[in-house]
């Protein structure tokens, strides 16, 4: 294992879930945001 190859490996994961939490962060506020102007 080299330190190369294993930092990349960090930065992939962080970089994954920091595009997961954006777009559940995106669906959170556009799900608000239909729910608030729907009120049935």
């Amino acid at each position: 294992m080299e330190y190369g190859f294993l930092s990349h490996v960090v930065l992939w994961i962080v970089g994954a879930i920091a595009a997961v939490g954006t777009i559940g962060t995106v669906l959170a506020i556009w799900s608000i945001g239909r729910a608030a102007y729907r009120k049935d």
